[in-house]
């Protein structure tokens, strides 16, 4: 009897459940926890919503204006920012996210240091029912909203084609590598690698982890090993400028960086770079908090985000 009793309970419970799924078409739990509420569809004013954000680092130019497009677009809207410099460290990050989740805020943009490394932090906030967007570099597990970010395997290719018109077939040339594991590492070097194919002599590739001092190191110890290099194709512009003061004895050679930072395109207007892939990271940051407001008013957001790239190119090449 006992037995009758608690299985027709259960099946009300599931009638019931059915019912509010039909009738609201979400349901009451998570999924992935059946006693935690689901936040996700809840409707909120930007003016109501905490933003948690988590940057790689801010010891770069770049990342420093998708903080500030960030602040400018909540600010506006009277939005609260909570805002962590993970310092190119995968432990950093991943606490600082885990912090952003105990306390509980409406969403998570998080551009991560590492695509792998970051995944259970992505996972728990799934868990939590967080909703992620990812700036410029993807997660590589758990559910994210959004990626916004530029075409980075379509930027390599620009900066491949732009060096081989520079410099003619079979040149050889130098690649200056970003953080091993970031998504844009790995997209802007097959975009490049995939273009410069047949037409580039590729005869070094090293990783200068997207910081100026390694690139600047790193690419003395190239000139050293490969005096013969006609060019270099740097993954972002703090690399590129880091390899414009160790080959400044060497002026002829082309080198060419990614982003677009406020540096790089200084550099390229001096002409000691030829060439950057610019990038908007202000709009980056803008974009990615719009795609907050729009899903908090119920809107449809794009799985991708794009932002727009340009090549910026020196006088000398024009």
């Amino acid at each position: 009897m006992t037995k009758k009793i608690i299985g027709i309970i259960a099946g009300l419970i599931v009638l019931a459940y059915g019912i509010f799924f039909i009738v609201s078409g979400r349901p009451i739990f998570s999924i992935t926890n059946p006693f935690q509420v689901n936040r996700l569809q809840e409707r909120k004013k930007p003016g109501d919503l905490k933003i948690g954000v988590s940057l790689s680092t801010l010891n770069n130019p770049f990342f420093i204006s998708i903080k500030d497009g960030v602040n400018e677009a909540a600010k506006k809207e009277g939005t609260d920012v909570q805002l962590y410099d993970g310092q190119n460290s995968t432990n950093k990050q991943n606490n600082d996210v885990e912090d952003l989740i105990q306390k509980k805020v409406d969403v998570l943009i998080i551009n991560p240091v590492d695509s792998s490394a970051i995944t259970p932090e992505v996972k728990s906030a799934n868990e939590a029912g967080i909703p992620v967007i990812t700036i410029d570099r993807s997660s590589e597990g758990g559910k994210v909203l959004s990626l916004v970010a530029s075409d980075s395997r379509e930027g390599g290719k620009m900066a491949a084609t732009f060096m081989i018109d520079a410099l003619g077939q079979n040149a050889k040339i130098a690649q200056l590598q970003g953080t091993p594991g970031a998504s844009a590492t790995r997209e802007r070097g097959a975009g490049f690698d995939e273009t410069a194919e047949g037409h580039l002599n590729i005869v070094t590739k090293q990783t200068a982890n997207f910081d100026r001092t390694q690139g600047l190191n790193t690419s003395e110890n190239i000139a050293q090993a490969h005096p013969d290099i006609k060019g270099l194709f740097s993954q972002n512009d703090e690399m590129a400028l880091g390899a414009v003061q160790a080959l400044k004895s060497q002026e002829d050679i082309v080198i060419v960086g990614f982003d677009g930072s406020e540096d790089g395109i200084n550099a390229v207007r001096r002409g000691q770079m030829a060439a950057t892939v610019a990038q908007k990271p202000k709009e980056m940051g803008k974009l990615a908090v719009q795609a907050t407001y729009d899903y908090f008013q119920g809107k449809k957001v794009s799985p991708n985000i794009k932002s727009p790239l340009e090549l910026v190119v020196a006088d000398k090449y024009k």
